[in-house]
């Protein structure tokens, strides 16, 4: 791979982290690489699927790959809105009331089961995510940044658990899904514990302003051409339009398109954005967003058909490098 000179440093911190990472997610390759692009496009990542495919410990690991602020919240319906924002408590001997900061205040919060809350609770870090503040008694909070939300959540069939409200859904910038291991690397998941590559014994390659280093660099050196803005929007409407579906993408969802696919380009050694990364990022951030009738349910259609033929309708554009 050509790396232009540009990129020569966040390339190999890119790799540096993704290999952490993978120390105890193996055979996951991909998806650790676009959990990292999420975390790197300052995006939520929503993390789906069964049980015991290592959800939580990808998280964990992103988490503990970087030297930040951290906390883990496991949701539960018991679990109350205040016991993740935080609460106000009197001082009697001030005869005052004080903010007492709940686990949300961290740069990396992992939402453990998500939808295993209410949805009253759930609704609690709307706010949070797309504005980085908590507000009480009327009074604003600022988290840390960098903030990035990484939740796990189980299929909805399962018992126990409650679909996220759409509002909810579309701040995540991205949802992807583990699944199960070659059996390669289930077999290496089994040496995890004799070799000590667990979670546990992960150290940060990296500090939390060299990440931000890695944010900042993005979005000063990475260009996009207007072809792939309008190539995105194309794509976004597309989805709007299609009879099966009743909610399609968000002008949000643009947005996080443009944001992974301009980390997508630099991961890549690039200084600017072509079809390819927007491609490689259109299921993971706009998959969720889409919202299929009932009929189209039945049918067996899903939303990663939807971006697929927006995808294949869409017609790609020929301008790839921005003029200067």
């Amino acid at each position: 791979m050509s790396i232009s000179p540009e990129m020569q440093g966040f390339v190999p911190r890119f790799e540096q982290l993704a290999g952490n990472v993978s120390r105890v997610v193996h055979g996951k390759d991909e998806v650790v690489r676009s959990a990292i692009t999420c975390v790197l496009a300052e995006g939520h990542l929503l993390i789906e699927d069964v049980p015991g495919v290592g959800k939580t410990s990808l998280a964990r690991a992103i988490a503990a790959s970087v030297a930040l602020t951290w906390n883990r919240i496991q949701f539960t319906p018991d679990l109350l809105p205040t016991d993740v924002t935080g609460v106000s408590v009197f001082d009697q001997s001030t005869s005052t009331f004080s903010f007492r900061p709940g686990p949300v205040f961290a740069n990396i919060v992992l939402a453990d089961e998500i939808n295993r809350a209410s949805p009253k609770t759930q609704s609690a870090l709307l706010e949070v995510m797309q504005e980085q503040t908590v507000t009480t008694d009327a009074t604003v909070y600022r988290v840390p940044r960098p903030f990035v939300v990484v939740a796990t959540q189980n299929p909805i069939d399962l018992e126990g658990t409650y679909v996220l409200p759409e509002a909810q859904l579309d701040r995540f910038m991205m949802r992807i899904q583990v699944g199960y291991p070659s059996p390669d690397a289930e077999a290496q998941v089994l040496r995890t514990e004799k070799d000590e590559a667990t979670v546990a014994h992960l150290t940060p390659v990296m500090t939390g302003e060299d990440l931000l280093d890695m944010v900042e660099f993005v979005k000063r050196t990475v260009e996009v051409a207007p072809a792939i803005e309008n190539y995105i929007v194309a794509l976004c409407r597309y989805t709007r339009g299609l009879p099966d579906v009743r909610l399609g993408v968000s002008p949000r969802g643009g947005l996080a398109l443009l944001r992974a696919a301009r980390v997508a380009a630099a991961a890549a050694g690039r200084p600017y954005v072509t079809p390819e990364d927007v491609k490689a990022m259109a299921q993971p951030t706009l998959g969720h967003r889409v919202l299929l009738r009932p009929d189209a349910e039945v049918q067996g259609r899903t939303a990663a058909d939807v971006v697929a033929r927006a995808l294949q309708a869409v017609p790609v554009p020929r301008t790839l490098v921005p003029l200067p």
